[in-house]
């Protein structure tokens, strides 16, 4: 149902922006840019829609998830990574700020970072013709997620304890800096338009880079001779907090500039802005411990998908 709407929505936007793309083929810049300022332009509708609905989505059923985190107790690692994966921008927010007064476990957070899809499926929804990718994507992470997760508790210990939902409340806040916890209705229209204009310039920025790259033969040689490198490469760069890192890595997943390995590794080890709570509120040594077992998870993972795949 939702790829039928979005290639209707495709086949409107191509009517639709048929006078922008002649009016940019004009401008005097090279191929490699005007192919760029295109295909992003393009992506605005369908990334508006995704984000709309997920937003929708999102202010009715966000409370709902969080309670059944809190509360769930050693089911709490399968919930969570079954949340993380529906592209909200603030769950990993939220569960480091559960994990730092000890209401959910090492496991659980873990598997909630491992899990956490960031703009990767919005993305590759606004490219109907790459959409069949996010059921791999989806299924590994999750699949790794939960395996490590519970491996993490049952080694690493499931010390939790129980607070009163009182003790717990705090504004957090997302993307665009907006509420993830206390939404109004205002937002479901507002943030959407925000977010997709705060993510249309990323990718339109990140678009251009990778076009330039691919319009030079020796880059595009280095990048396709590196794979035995890219996911412990791509793994470093997934921690960096930003939205920025999964729209890159989905980005070059379409383009095919990187394995598929790749790409698990780096989504994998990026947890969005989860780690800067963690940085912020946490033990710093417990902090590194849970960075280290993250990007340990996301090489290892990464390079066993490129090994059984045939990539080295």
């Amino acid at each position: 149902m939702l790829i039928q709407i979005l290639t209707k929505i495709n086949s409107l936007n191509e009517f639709i922006f048929a006078p922008v793309d002649n009016f940019i083929e004009k401008l005097p810049l090279a191929d490699w840019a005007l192919d760029a300022i295109c295909d992003s332009i393009h992506l605005i509708p369908f990334l508006f829609f995704v984000f709309l609905l997920i937003e929708i989505l999102e202010f009715y059923y966000a409370d709902k998830i969080n309670s059944a985190l809190k509360k769930t107790g050693r089911g709490a690692v399968l919930v969570g990574a079954l949340a993380a994966i529906f592209p909200q921008c603030g769950f990993s927010v939220i569960a480091s700020s559960l994990y730092v007064k000890r209401i959910i476990s090492i496991g659980t957070l873990i598997a909630v970072y491992l899990s956490t899809s960031d703009e990767t499926i919005p993305i590759l929804l606004a490219t109907p013709s790459k959409a069949y990718m996010i059921i791999p994507i989806v299924w590994i992470k999750l699949f790794i997620a939960v395996l490590m997760g519970y491996f993490i508790d049952f080694v690493l210990g499931n010390r939790i304890q129980t607070v009163a939902d009182s003790a717990v409340n705090q504004t957090e806040v997302g993307c665009c800096h907006h509420d993830i916890e206390h939404g109004s209705k205002r937002e479901l229209i507002i943030h959407p338009i925000l977010h997709t204009i705060n993510i249309w310039g990323v990718i339109l920025v990140i678009t251009l880079i990778l076009n330039y790259c691919l319009s030079n033969v020796e880059i595009t040689r280095l990048i396709n001779g590196g794979k035995f490198i890219q996911p412990a490469a791509a793994a470093l760069v997934g921690l960096i907090p930003n939205c920025a890192i999964s729209i890159g890595l989905t980005m070059m997943l379409i383009k095919g500039t990187i394995s598929f390995g790749a790409v698990i590794s780096g989504l994998l080890a990026n947890s969005g802005l989860g780690l800067l709570v963690l940085l912020k509120n946490n033990d710093f040594k417990d902090t590194l411990r849970i960075i280290f077992i993250l990007l340990l998870i996301s090489i290892v993972s990464g390079m066993a998908i490129n090994f059984f795949t045939g990539f080295y």
